[in-house]
């Protein structure tokens, strides 16, 4: 199975995916650490795939997005960005409206307080 059919399978089979450097718990660079604090923080559900354990997956995932960084975050299918935007997002309430249209489970009164904390 190429890169792109694993992305593609990988992207369509889970409701959240974030391609990162590291893991959820042990996330590699400040990018990727921010990314997923965000989203262990509001308690989503995601599956997390590190990029440096695959080189194939790593460049892949550029090429599947046409996006040149990671980390990357999928939602339901839909590339949604990387650490820049998913931060806007969450700052906004983008990502909070994004979750609920989807059907993805979260802590609002996490988010919320994200919110706070950073106004």
């Amino acid at each position: 199975m190429s890169a792109q059919d694993q992305i593609r399978e990988m992207v369509q089979k889970n409701d959240v995916v974030l391609f990162m450097k590291g893991t959820k718990m042990m996330p590699q660079c400040g990018f990727s650490s921010k990314v997923a604090g965000i989203l262990n923080y509001i308690g989503v559900d995601y599956t997390d795939v590190n990029v440096l354990a695959d080189a194939d997956i790593r460049q892949g995932i550029k090429d599947y997005s046409d996006w040149p960084t990671i980390p990357q975050l999928y939602v339901k299918g839909e590339f949604i960005g990387g650490c820049d935007i998913a931060i806007e997002m969450t700052l906004s309430g983008e990502l909070d409206q994004l979750l609920a249209d989807k059907g993805v489970a979260f802590d609002k009164a996490a988010a919320d307080k994200i919110r706070e904390a950073n106004g």
